[in-house]
Order: structure tokens, then C-alpha cells, then sequence
């Protein structure tokens, strides 16, 4: 891809990470960190991703930890949650979802381009 590695303190500036009843410890924070990395190696224009990790004692046992991520990019943004019984797997799903997400959101994007986009295939059929 176009950006191979990012500079940690780049990375810094564009991740916002909160803990929610969680106490982020160096090896959460490098973790989050780590995971994060990934999504701007695959979207380098993304603007800022904020991910909030929430120790909820009221859910069902097994879904304790909430995982919230917020993708500020160009066009809508994009938005993801889930919940498992612990912090770093729900890290790894908020991931792997966000990741899915703008892989969609980009071959969309690549769609539209090459075959024009629904507004105006729209517009060309309503004229028929």
C-alpha cells in the first residue's frame, strides 16, 4: 500500500483512546496501538480514530468488556462496537470490524468509480 509503515508519533496524534471503568495500562495502550497501525496502513486518509474500551459489571457474564471505535474520514464516518469477556479480544473484533468496514467503504468507492455512480445511473434511467 501507499503508507508501509506509520511513525509512532503520527500514530499518537490520530488516535484517541479512552478507558472507560478500565484502567489502560502500557500493555493495553501498545496493544490498541498496535491493532490501530493496521487500519492506517490500509487508509492512509483516514482523519482520526477514537476507540473506547468499557468494563460494563452489569452485562451478561461473557460480554464485559465493550469495545466503541470512530473512524473520521472523508464521507460518512464510520462507527463500530462490540462486547466479549475480555478487553484484548474485544480489541481484536473492534479491529477486524472497523477493517471490514472500510474495506467495503473503499470498494464501493472503486465501484462507483468504474462503472459511474448510482446517482447517475439513476438519473440516466429516469429519462428513458
Amino acid at each position: 500500500m501507499s503508507n508501509p509503515s506509520i511513525d509512532p508519533a503520527h500514530l499518537n496524534d490520530k488516535l484517541v483512546l479512552r478507558g472507560i471503568h478500565v484502567t489502560l495500562t502500557d500493555a493495553l495502550r501498545s496493544s490498541v496501538q498496535q491493532k490501530v497501525e493496521r487500519l492506517f496502513r490500509h487508509e492512509p486518509h483516514i482523519v482520526r480514530v477514537r476507540v473506547d474500551i468499557e468494563h460494563d459489571k452489569t452485562k451478561a457474564i461473557g460480554h464485559n468488556f465493550i469495545a466503541k471505535g470512530h473512524i473520521e474520514i472523508s464521507g460518512p464516518d464510520l462507527i463500530a462496537s462490540v462486547s466479549s469477556e475480555d478487553a484484548y479480544k474485544s480489541i481484536d473484533l473492534l479491529v477486524d470490524k472497523l477493517n471490514e468496514m472500510l474495506r467495503r467503504r473503499a470498494d464501493t468507492f472503486h465501484s462507483d468509480k468504474r462503472h459511474g455512480s448510482r446517482a447517475g445511473r439513476d438519473a440516466g434511467a429516469a429519462d428513458a
